[in-house]
């Protein structure tokens, strides 16, 4: 079981993210639309994994997960987002995320990714 915050701007997608987990017995301690309030929650909350989007406003989810991962360098992200291009995917993994699942998903994708954390 791990705490999961959760990071995207569409909030049927947090739910849909939310049913997956929880499902499975993960615990979801926080939700963030945005990649500022993802960096406050990460640091308020201190989550086991975030999962994070990229396109959202105010701070994008790549921009979000350098700054997580430059304040704790062994921060588990798993970047959640409808946009799979390849050079988007090395940004991400790049900047540290752990996984990048492309949306829509399947569930068994997403615990597949949780299972590799």
């Amino acid at each position: 079981m791990s705490k999961i915050l959760i990071v995207d701007d569409a909030a049927f997608m947090r739910n849909i993210i939310r049913d997956i987990l929880e499902a499975e017995g993960h615990v979801v301690i926080g939700e963030a639309a945005n990649g500022t309030e993802a960096i406050m929650m990460y640091r308020q909350l201190k989550p086991d994994m975030v999962t994070m989007d990229i396109t959202m406003p105010d701070m994008d989810g790549i921009a979000a997960l350098r700054e997580i991962k430059r304040k704790d360098s062994m921060a588990k992200v798993i970047i959640c987002s409808a946009i799979g291009d390849q050079p988007t995917v090395i940004a991400a993994i790049k900047a540290g995320a752990i996984d990048f699942l492309v949306k829509p998903f399947q569930k068994e994708r997403v615990l597949s990714a949780l299972a590799r954390v």
